[in-house]
């Protein structure tokens, strides 16, 4: 097979998204809204391993779903196709009435002014519901949902955290060392939360040289990470997300065999890009997700690629991001890489959908978020924030608490909400 040309990914460019034209019906008393899925740019704790990246234009929508008022008061809906609104009704949560916020994503208490928060979504032809922590609790009462993440899911989840929070303080019942895998249980829901770190979906070893770890991977693509696996037991709900692991020099393997590498340029070895082996790695997991028989999944939820808003430089030379508002939809920020990213995505959550239908299995929904999140180069923590390995760095990837991204949320409880009866007959 012929190498593949794969040119460096350009960190710095941005790209308007165009307006997409499909649309959906869903009413005037909207509650809540669905459709599709994580990308995280960035580690946990050393962010010198990541590189921030940015995605292609979305050339077909997800499959968008909405639950609707009375079906008299339907009109067209777009949910994924809108614009920020000013809301000055402020946040569900704030610094004070959410302890379990991270100082790396705390940006009021490192001195970020707070106007980020006094904006909404407002989807084409409809509104959206504001998030409703007890009808989420509600909805996953005795059920276990995990993020199964790199940095950017945490964040998310940290997000729900603080959502739920409001109605109940929850216990921390399990943390490893590095708070890679976490715990938290609702008691008064019986309803568990948990974090399960991974770089790949699918089961991965770091190479050394010397006796020493580099940033090179070896990916079975075949085999699922083997933490997600031994967890699948209890898990009802799994939240899904994976790419910025991909972007350095790490070597495919299928059936134990070397089938091609990423940026390896070696010789005899098939060359393959990151999309091609994004696209692999999405197709092969959701397969392997659908087939376990301990599995306890009902739902699975793919989240699309975010936007890292680097401007003037990348992460190590200087890039920031300094803007104060959001940006329209004809000047939303992304990169073409993100886009094709969040593009094989929806392509490989739709395929399992239409397979669902043809052969049965657990639910997929897609949360579609790699539009709207292009518009909010405003959101960031920038240098507002606490990690004494990046002083000096801004953070233009993940996002501040409260913030755009507690918007996934209500995302969320909008999938959640349209599968209630489903989830309850397990």
């Amino acid at each position: 097979m012929a190498k593949e040309s794969i040119p460096p990914p350009n960190l710095q460019g941005i790209n308007p998204i165009r307006n997409s034209s499909k649309k959906f019906p869903c009413g005037r008393k909207l509650v809540l809204i669905l459709s599709a899925v994580v990308f995280v740019p960035i580690s946990s704790t050393h962010y010198p391993e990541h590189v921030f990246y940015g995605a292609r234009e979305p050339a077909h929508n997800s499959q968008q779903t909405a639950i609707a008022g009375d079906e008299d008061n339907e009109m067209d809906c777009s949910l994924f196709n809108g614009t920020w609104i000013r809301d000055l009704g402020g946040p569900i949560y704030t610094n004070m009435t959410c302890p379990t916020i991270p100082d790396s994503k705390n940006c009021a208490k490192y001195g970020k002014q707070m106007d980020y928060v006094n904006w909404r979504w407002k989807p084409h032809g409809c509104d959206m519901a504001r998030f409703q922590p007890q009808l989420f609790l509600n909805i996953v009462q005795g059920k276990t949902l995990a993020f199964v993440r790199d940095s950017i899911g945490r964040n998310q989840m940290e997000s729900l955290l603080c959502l739920l929070s409001q109605v109940e303080a929850p216990t921390k019942v399990h943390s490893d060392t590095k708070d890679k895998f976490i715990t938290w249980n609702f008691r008064s829901y019986n309803f568990t939360l948990m974090a399960l770190w991974t770089k790949f979906l699918v089961e991965d070893s770091q190479r050394e040289i010397n006796g020493t770890l580099v940033e090179s991977h070896d990916m079975h693509l075949d085999k699922l990470d083997a933490r997600l696996a031994a967890n699948l037991h209890e898990i009802n709900i799994l939240v899904v997300s994976s790419s910025h692991w991909f972007f350095r020099t790490n070597y495919l393997y299928e059936d134990g065999e070397l089938i091609g590498c990423i940026y390896c340029s070696e010789d005899n070895i098939t060359s393959f890009s990151v999309i091609s082996a994004i696209q692999r790695v999405f197709r092969t997991a959701i397969s392997n997700l659908n087939s376990r028989r301990e599995s306890r999944l009902k739902l699975t939820v793919v989240r699309t690629a975010t936007t890292a808003h680097f401007e003037n430089g990348q992460w190590n030379t200087g890039g920031a991001c300094n803007r104060t508002e959001p940006v329209g939809e004809g000047t939303a920020m992304t990169s073409t890489i993100e886009r094709e990213i969040r593009d094989v995505q929806v392509e490989e959550a739709n395929r399992a959908q239409k397979e669902k239908k043809q052969k049965g299995g657990m639910n997929i929904e897609i949360l579609d978020i790699t539009k709207l999140m292009s518009m909010r180069p405003d959101a960031h923590p920038g240098i507002h924030w606490n990690n004494e390995w990046m002083r000096g760095y801004s953070d233009c990837s993940h996002w501040c608490l409260p913030g755009p991204i507690d918007m996934w949320n209500e995302l969320l409880l909008a999938v959640l909400n349209k599968y209630k009866k489903n989830m309850e007959d397990q």
